[in-house]
């Protein structure tokens, strides 16, 4: 079933590095079980600067052309025979990796450690700077009509928020510290308020980043560039420490720090992944106070749980859209987002406008 679907769109096709080009490509055909999505919004994320500027992410590396992009939300414009959970004309939001379903981690429902996952974005696969994707329809989720299509786009990285949540067992008035105010790091503040932590301390360096966070849920903002994280939070903790921190950012300092604010029995998060591979950490601190360490990898099971927040209006995520650009301009929307991070929070990308 389509909804006036053409045999041909456009498409933002990144050829090596820094370079970004609009071709016409075929519109996908669909499988029995896939939903076609007319892509209405799509935001730039750290791992598609990181493809853009260095071809590779860890082992994950950039060998043909491809087409960049994963947060991202649309209109369902043509179903497959079997497909039954959305019907034409929906309004829906993109969960980026169809996983097999089949191997052990999906049947334990850590789906995210599928070893054959195909992620959008993430080399071989093509992603969403175009103006349709298909998806298995399981990956395809509507939205309310409450719900704005780049709020949409924002629940996936909302969901490494959710999902870090779960795996340090955040509690209701829990105190936690998030490392990193770049995105992913402001969405996990919601993530922290829509779990219900009682303070919610947040560090970085840019202040307008310092300033979103307030906006999201943040109760202290530290910019580390004029303070001393550790002080600061002594000082806010009674000298207790965090019961939760995460680290966003990538960044082996703030890991350190995100470490040292713990009070004894903390639960720590690595999400940001730094450049490099091995970064000294305090293991006496580490053993002496029981501390646990979860690695974050992307997220599971969490796009009902953000979609119904995000549409709560607890939160408004709108205000982390800075900059609007068309897909033509994508090449200039990525330049902006890499060489500008002290004026943009949020950049996206509408393939159809």
């Amino acid at each position: 079933m389509t909804n006036n679907v053409p045999t041909t769109m456009k498409a933002a096709v990144m050829h090596s590095i820094r370079d970004i080009r609009i071709e016409t490509l075929p519109v996908p055909q669909l499988k029995d079980d896939e939903v076609l999505v007319k892509v209405m919004a799509v935001g730039i994320c750290g791992s598609d600067l990181h493809y853009y500027t260095d071809g590779r992410i860890g082992h994950y590396k950039v060998e043909k052309p491809i087409i960049l992009g994963h947060e991202c939300a649309g209109e369902v414009a043509a179903i497959g025979a079997n497909v039954n959970r959305v019907k034409v004309g929906d309004r829906v939001a993109v969960e980026p990796g169809v996983t097999c379903g089949t191997c052990e981690a999906c049947k334990e429902g850590r789906y995210n450690l599928c070893p054959d996952v195909e992620f959008l974005a993430t080399p071989p696969v093509d992603g969403a700077f175009v103006q349709y994707i298909k998806m298995r329809q399981d990956f395809v989720f509507q939205i309310p009509d409450t719900l704005s299509y780049e709020e949409a786009a924002l629940i996936e990285p909302f969901s490494v928020g959710i999902h870090a949540a779960a795996r340090t067992k955040l509690q209701a008035g829990e105190i936690v510290a998030i490392m990193g105010m770049g995105p992913v790091g402001l969405m996990a503040v919601a993530a922290a308020k829509a779990v219900g932590a009682s303070q919610i301390i947040v560090t970085d360096l840019e202040p307008l980043r310092l300033e979103a966070a307030k906006e999201m849920g943040a109760t202290h903002t530290i910019n580390v560039a004029e303070q001393d994280p550790m002080d600061e939070i002594s000082k806010i903790t009674r000298g207790k420490g965090v019961d939760v921190a995460w680290e966003t950012a990538g960044n082996p300092a703030a890991l350190q720090s995100a470490l040292s604010s713990l009070r004894r029995g903390g639960r720590l998060a690595i999400v940001g992944l730094p450049a490099q591979n091995e970064i000294p950490l305090n293991i006496p601190f580490i053993a002496d106070n029981e501390v646990d360490i979860y690695g974050i990898f992307r997220y599971a099971n969490t796009y009902p749980k953000g979609i119904n927040f995000l549409s709560s209006g607890v939160v408004d995520a709108k205000k982390l859209v800075t900059d609007r650009y068309r897909l033509e301009d994508t090449m200039e929307a990525m330049e902006r987002a890499l060489n500008h991070k002290n004026e943009c929070l949020k950049i996206v990308v509408y393939p159809n406008q």
